[in-house]
């Protein structure tokens, strides 16, 4: 199944968590319970400017609405909950 999204709107996989600090130290799971706050950009709305497919997001902590499709969840997010590009 395809989404597209509609207006200005993005659909996004948010990135996993790191289960290791840059010390080398592991994190228990439930230590790091925060929804992430990255992820990639799969589908762009036709009005949604700035952001294109592949682009790595920053978005706000608790926006969007999540979706499931074919067992790989999503979230879709408005132009408002879209923070800033992360760049490499």
């Amino acid at each position: 199944m395809k989404i597209k999204p509609l207006g200005e709107r993005i659909v996004v996989k948010p990135l996993k968590q790191e289960e290791k600090t840059e010390g080398g130290i592991y994190l228990p799971e439930t230590a790091s319970k925060d929804k992430p706050q990255q992820g990639e950009v799969i589908a762009v709305g036709s009005d949604f400017k700035g952001v294109k497919k592949g682009d790595t997001v920053i978005f706000a902590k608790y926006g969007g609405t999540e979706i499931k499709v074919e067992n790989e969840e999503y979230l879709v997010l408005a132009a408002d909950d879209v923070l800033a590009l992360a760049e490499k």
